[in-house]
């Protein structure tokens, strides 16, 4: 499955010499922004416009280089559960819209890309073009409106996130980044079917992703542990988007417990390592972001 990796686009290039800061949480953004429980935040792209230009405008102002669409659950498989599978162009086209309509000089727009929700045959119902051609039909739609890469992001199979890989290479020109979520038990870190950073890492490069790293699932300490297993075995640049903790229930709220002075100490370590992309994960505010930038820029 391996495949040319591009070199020559700007985001690439400004990486052999400097840091970028992605944003941090979009869902917990668009919960704090009006976003019902069990609510599609997809469709937020049509129906809350406004609130979505407005959470790309606050991370950027917070000094994000890169913004992440709101589009995560945006291929037919996901929008199915809230019968929008045939909306699949117009809603992913306009979270590219929206981020880009608030982007300036130097800074760009990442299309958000999560699981299916769906597995491979024999394991599941769903065959390899099928999925194949769901995720080329998200991302054709999210570089149809403006933007510059790809994220296959929190995904769990390395074969699903290899098939992103592929329908992102054969189908646009898109800058690729693809991470994975790992579990630290008694043998180490794996993602929930057995695979470890180092054959993520791997894997996702060899698929023909142009950044490979790690998401969600980890506060910041756990994430320098995966940063430091993926570095030493590929020769491309790493992305970390940490959660600001592991969220616990308190009076009825959701409380992410690592504050942005606190992860803006470990951002650093992150950047030593070196882990040339940071951003946020779940949990994260613009705050976060601003305490990031002041770190590590």
């Amino acid at each position: 499955m391996t495949t040319q990796v591009s070199t020559s686009h700007e985001i690439l290039s400004r990486l052999d010499n400097e840091i970028l800061v992605f944003d941090g949480a979009t869902g917990t953004y668009l919960q704090q922004h009006g976003l019902e429980s069990g609510g599609c935040p997809e469709l937020m792209n049509a129906d809350a416009p406004d609130t979505i230009r407005g959470m790309a405008r606050d991370y950027f102002d917070a000094g994000s280089d890169i913004v992440l669409t709101n589009s995560f659950g945006g291929t037919k498989f996901r929008l199915q559960h809230y019968d929008a599978q045939d909306r699949v162009r117009e809603l992913n086209a306009l979270a590219a819209e929206l981020a880009r309509s608030q982007a300036g000089p130097g800074q760009y727009v990442a299309g958000s890309v999560g699981p299916t929700g769906e597995f491979i045959e024999p394991l599941g119902t769903v065959s390899e073009s099928e999925m194949y051609d769901a995720f080329a039909e998200q991302i054709i739609a999210l570089e149809e409106g403006g933007a510059d890469a790809v994220m296959i992001e929190t995904q769990m199979v390395l074969d699903e996130a290899q098939i992103a890989i592929k329908a992102t290479r054969e189908n646009t020109d898109l800058v690729v980044l693809a991470t994975m979520v790992f579990d630290k038990g008694p043998r180490g870190f794996f993602t929930m079917w057995g695979t470890s950073p180092e054959d993520a890492a791997i894997g996702l490069r060899e698929a023909g992703a142009d950044v490979v790293g790690s998401n969600c699932g980890n506060g910041i300490d756990k994430m320098i542990e995966v940063a430091e297993q993926m570095r030493p075995v590929v020769d491309c640049p790493i992305v970390i988007e940490s959660n600001a903790g592991i969220p616990v229930y308190k009076a009825g709220d959701i409380i992410y417990p690592e504050s942005p002075e606190y992860m803006a100490e470990r951002y650093e370590k992150l950047a030593d390592i070196p882990v040339q992309i940071l951003g946020g994960c779940c949990g994260t505010t613009p705050e976060h972001i601003r305490a990031l930038v002041e770190a590590v820029k």
